[in-house]
């Protein structure tokens, strides 16, 4: 109850001090390239229930893209602005929204993608999808080069599964187990400094 309570705290006065930010990036995209301000995506939330994140969107427009899941290296449909949006981690700055509305919370494991829920083993996924899937979390911090990492992957989708999801898999469990109120301060702490820092 208390985390929920600070999740609707936090996001609304986020968005409320975020929202000049929020609007020279939305402008900056439709500058960019043609295409919608906002990136939906289908994800596995609480509960395994799926529901639609929000993301600056970042990559070239392309209604029928059938292109992979996952983001390799210097992928040529990054746009300039989602370059430097994902560089800085400014695209997630939406998914306050998704923590307003009770999808998200501010931290908890990554929601991921359906197609990769298979590869949960079934203890895991039920432990995982038990809490709210956040904003960030340890997984996030630890493997935030990841798309440098898969591109240096002789198969980036085989390595993702059988390296860095199982990875991320026991940081989520270890949040599960652990998580407390001043555990979660301390990885929005921790997040902020590592994106300042960069």
């Amino acid at each position: 109850m208390a985390k929920r309570l600070f999740d609707l705290v936090a996001s609304a006065l986020g968005l409320l001090l975020l929202s000049p930010l929020l609007l020279v990036v939305a402008v900056a995209i439709k500058l960019d390239s043609p295409g919608p301000v906002l990136f939906r995506q289908e994800r596995v939330g609480r509960f395994g229930v799926p529901f639609r994140i929000r993301k600056f969107r970042t990559m070239r427009h392309q209604p029928q893209d059938g292109g992979p899941l996952i983001t390799v290296g210097a992928d040529p449909r990054i746009t300039r602005v989602g370059a430097f949006l994902r560089s800085t981690k400014l695209d997630e700055l939406p998914q306050l929204l998704d923590v307003l509305c009770g999808s998200m919370s501010l931290v908890g494991p990554r929601p991921e993608v359906p197609r990769y829920l298979p590869h949960y083993p079934p203890g895991v996924r039920e432990k995982v999808l038990s809490v709210r899937p956040g904003i960030t979390d340890l997984a996030s911090i630890e493997y935030r080069r990841e798309s440098e990492l898969l591109a240096a992957a002789h198969d980036p989708e085989r390595a993702y599964v059988e390296e860095v999801l199982p990875a991320k898999l026991r940081y989520a469990q270890q949040y599960v187990d652990g998580a407390t109120f001043w555990g979660d301060l301390r990885l929005l702490l921790r997040t902020l400094h590592v994106i300042v820092t960069r």
